[in-house]
């Protein structure tokens, strides 16, 4: 499916996802509950999983997540042993990145916690320092991306770059007056931070695996297919498919 086929939607809008963090930041305060998990928990372990099959946890890589919501992959990835200082999630919603970071703080003092209570020598867990990861407000299609220390100079520097549903959500934007959705510009926005050699790993439900390549793999993002993450087929009408789609690709 085109972007320019896709309705406009409220899930389109900041002003939507402001309205939810908002939300979801009163209620973690209020009952700890740290909101709703995009796709579900396992989109995050299916992530988690090709991460850790395909970039090693040593030497440590920078790892971005556009769209980072309330940050549960990049805590999930910071306690699979990626390291939390070299973790970064930008979302344009600030209520967001200040539920990842206070979300970000709760784990890492009760790592912490658990930590001291047992002292047995043991290592401590590697969401101790689960507030050490960035997150920023960030408009990833106008904005340039925080830098990290340590990282070397230019734009594209990130050797593995995530999306969870962000383009989806892209996708559900206005259009302007000519047209043109906003997710049109997305895929160079993405070949341009992904260096070279390294990863962009995107989970959707509205784009099929085709789609994604046709509009990811080409020229203009220097980015070319590399694998894809299976899940369950369903068939309906004749037609077999899949809920979420899962590609990964790589920067030439």
């Amino acid at each position: 499916m085109s972007s320019s086929d896709l309705p406009p939607s409220k899930l389109g809008t900041k002003e939507h996802w402001d309205e939810v963090y908002s939300s979801e930041l009163a209620n973690f305060a209020e009952i700890g509950d740290e909101g709703e998990v995009w796709f579900g928990e396992d989109s995050v372990e299916k992530m988690v999983d090709w991460a850790l099959e395909n970039i090693p946890v040593d030497p440590a890589p920078y790892i971005l997540e556009v769209g980072a919501g309330n940050g549960n992959l990049l805590f999930a990835l910071c306690e699979a042993g990626y390291v939390p200082e070299k973790i970064c999630g930008v979302d344009y919603s600030a209520d967001a990145v200040k539920l990842a970071q206070t979300i970000g703080k709760s784990k890492a003092a009760s790592a912490q916690s658990e930590s001291n209570d047992t002292d047995d020598g043991a290592e401590s867990s590697p969401l101790s320092k689960a507030d050490k990861i960035t997150f920023a407000a960030c408009d990833f299609l106008q904005d340039e991306v925080p830098r990290l220390q340590g990282m070397e100079s230019g734009v594209a520097v990130w050797d593995l770059v995530l999306d969870k549903g962000t383009f989806d959500a892209i996708a559900l934007a206005e259009k302007d007056e000519s047209g043109r959705s906003p997710a049109d510009g997305y895929p160079a926005r993405i070949g341009r931070v992904v260096k070279p050699g390294g990863y962009f790993l995107i989970t959707s439900c509205n784009f099929t695996e085709e789609e994604l390549k046709a509009k990811l793999a080409n020229q203009e993002t220097g980015l070319k297919y590399h694998s894809r993450i299976p899940w369950p087929t369903f068939s309906f009408g004749g037609h077999s498919g899949n809920v979420y789609s899962s590609v990964a690709f790589q920067k030439t």
